[in-house]
């Protein structure tokens, strides 16, 4: 795929069906994971598992597979984000 067809291709799952990648930063469980969570939380669902509610906080897309590429470009944006709140440094940011 090329850069080009990239951007559409992400502007379409995230209308489509939301992205695993910005379901997590909302996850409602105090063990989920920070680093690639969303591409986490697409290959739990890829593999068949049951139960992402109680293991992510988060329920996956209906699509996860056409979310993954999507979910890995966006984890791997917020990756410095997830790698300094899981090593506990705080950057100042506030809801």
């Amino acid at each position: 795929m090329t850069a080009r067809g990239a951007g559409p291709l992400l502007a379409l799952t995230l209308a489509l069906d939301g992205c695993a990648s910005v379901r997590m930063l909302d996850a409602d469980h105090a063990d989920a994971p920070l680093l690639y969570a969303g591409t986490r939380l697409d290959h739990y669902a890829l593999q068949g598992g049951c139960c992402s509610q109680a293991r992510f906080g988060a329920q996956p897309p209906a699509h996860p597979g056409l979310d993954l590429p999507a979910s890995v470009l966006l984890d791997t944006l917020l990756a410095p984000f997830a790698l300094a709140a899981e090593l506990g440094i705080g950057l100042g940011v506030r809801n």
